[in-house]
């Protein structure tokens, strides 16, 4: 059984007695409709050139430890099982099942199933191993930032459709922690208010698991887990917004609890659902064309970001403004990743010298507020949001990011990470989301070209376009003109990327949907940018 959500309710199994302790307690728990067996399809990840994880949730009928058997087969039939092995699930992990197969081929594509104790079959999953040796081509679709409520997953369906993929990267934001409140009602795609659940902010292991659930219920996000393997990282949402090693935006520790509870939940949860393994970062070789990077920079060695508003408050902003950019900006202890993770990086890119360095992270272009975006905003924009722009541009004019919580925001940081590839010579490439438009950066360090970014547009949230009444490419013109890293812009629609590798040259393209509030794979169009190997900047 492969659940779906309908308009009117969700149907998933496995809460048992997690369901009662949800925020909105036993009335939610009624609503309701326990499910067994193969609830959430199947998914794979992790991919090697010999190995495979695959993943599945099985609910037994009487919500006991169970074991599976996983089959793995050079085709859809199953009439020649190659490989397989046998994973035990139970409520301990909410019944979601991972097993790593070995003995698999490089560059070959195989479908696996799970068989349940009482012969029911899942659905038939399809995976493709990474290639060994010389590799002419290799394609990987890009998302990130997938809010349920504010639009329908289109640009999965879209991507699903194709047949010229090789590997999903997801860069995060995969699911949001928010309740239902936090969303307009204007911004409801049709149909989602009843998806969403538990309706209010998650907080605990049960609530984390329910939305989840809700997310996972989707069918383009079924489909598109079954087709390709995913090599997924967590950003932000999957925990609290804004989160860091300490704390979180989107978290009071009088009101919410302590920190350390909260997001211990998050990644366990995160690690039961998802097609991943339990390590914190991890590099997969493309044969010896490209070796792409998980990278983790939200929870495990994070600092806090430094906070600029205090700067704003002071006598004299501008004084202000002027020490915080020449003193705790610039704090070299400041970090997104943490010495361990840097230097692992940095020794991989050394070690792979020759081959493409594509690292899957949050946006590392450098990015000031514009100063004619006041002129740009839509006159019902409430006078707090006015101001922030206002206080962005001032910023801007002592040379400050208008992004405190990415990359911009740990110069040193940044720095170290550009210097490691320029010193093991790399040609790096950023694959990245979190901002929910669309940009190509030419990165650049101690002047010289250290790589080039590729940074996504988001599958359904929300963008700057909710505040911006002027015309999209009057906007994007701006931001171009006061970021000389900046090479192209769209600050106005969802979608995903499509990365083509080649040993010659690395091309992206934004593919823009008509509309994510009704189901439609329609493009609205798309845009190309290539780098060429050996010139870190982008050629066209």
């Amino acid at each position: 059984m492969v659940l779906r959500i309908d308009r009117r309710r969700l149907v998933m199994g496995g809460l048992g007695l997690s369901g009662l302790l949800l925020p909105a307690g036993q009335a939610l728990a009624r609503q309701l409709t326990a499910a067994t067996g193969f609830t959430h399809n199947v998914a794979s990840g992790e991919p090697g050139p010999d190995s495979m994880l695959l993943w599945t949730r099985y609910v037994p009928m009487n919500e006991g430890v169970t074991r599976l058997e996983a089959e793995v087969a050079l085709d859809p039939d199953f009439a020649k099982v190659v490989a397989g092995g046998v994973v035990r699930t139970g409520s301990y992990r909410d019944w979601t099942a991972k097993i790593t197969v070995d003995g698999l081929k490089p560059g070959t594509v195989y479908w696996y199933r799970f068989i349940a104790p009482n012969g029911e079959r899942s659905p038939v999953g399809r995976t493709k191993t990474l290639p060994e040796g010389k590799v002419d081509r290799f394609n990987l679709a890009v998302f990130s930032c997938s809010n349920l409520p504010q639009g329908l997953f289109n640009a999965y369906a879209h991507a699903a459709a194709r047949k010229d993929v090789d590997l999903w990267l997801h860069t995060g934001d995969y699911i949001y922690e928010y309740g239902i409140a936090s969303t307009r009602e204007a911004d409801w795609a049709l149909g989602r208010k009843e998806q969403l659940l538990p309706v209010t902010e998650i907080l605990a292991i049960a609530d984390y698991r329910l939305r989840y659930a809700s997310y996972r219920a989707d069918p383009d996000l079924q489909h598109l887990h079954q087709l390709a393997p995913m090599v997924a990282l967590w950003d932000d949402h999957e925990s609290a917004n804004d989160s860091y090693e300490a704390g979180a935006q989107n978290h009071q520790p009088d009101k919410e609890g302590d920190w350390n509870i909260r997001r211990a939940a998050a990644m366990q949860v995160y690690r039961e659902w998802m097609p991943v393994s339990d390590e914190p970062w991890k590099a997969y070789s493309i044969g010896t064309l490209a070796t792409l990077y998980r990278t983790e920079s939200r929870l495990l060695a994070r600092t806090k970001p430094a906070d600029l508003g205090a700067a704003f408050r002071a006598a004299d902003p501008d004084a202000a403004l002027k020490a915080f950019r020449d003193g705790v900006w610039k704090d070299p202890a400041a970090t997104m990743m943490g010495s361990t993770q840097e230097s692992w990086l940095a020794h991989k890119m050394k070690a792979t010298k020759g081959a493409w360095q594509l690292v899957g992270m949050g946006i590392l272009g450098r990015t000031v507020m514009p100063k004619d975006a006041v002129d740009w905003l839509r006159p019902e924009v409430n006078e707090k949001k006015v101001a922030g722009y206002k206080n962005n541009i001032r910023a801007a004019q002592q040379g400050l990011p208008m992004w405190m919580d990415r990359w911009d925001g740990y110069p040193a940081a940044r720095s170290r990470l550009l210097k490691a590839a320029q010193t093991a010579d790399a040609d790096l490439v950023m694959l990245s989301g979190d901002s929910h438009n669309a940009w190509a950066y030419g990165l650049m360090e101690d002047g010289q070209p250290a790589g080039v970014e590729f940074a996504g547009q988001a599958v359904t949230s929300n963008g700057m376009e909710g505040d911006m009444g002027a015309d999209p490419k009057v906007v994007a013109q701006g931001f171009m003109a006061a970021n000389s890293e900046l090479k192209w812009a769209d600050t106005s629609q969802r979608g995903y990327m499509m990365i083509q590798v080649t040993p010659q040259r690395v091309t992206g393209e934004w593919l823009f949907l008509q509309t994510i509030k009704a189901r439609s794979t329609a493009l609205s169009g798309s845009h190309r940018m290539s780098v060429e190997r050996g010139r870190r900047v982008f050629t066209g």
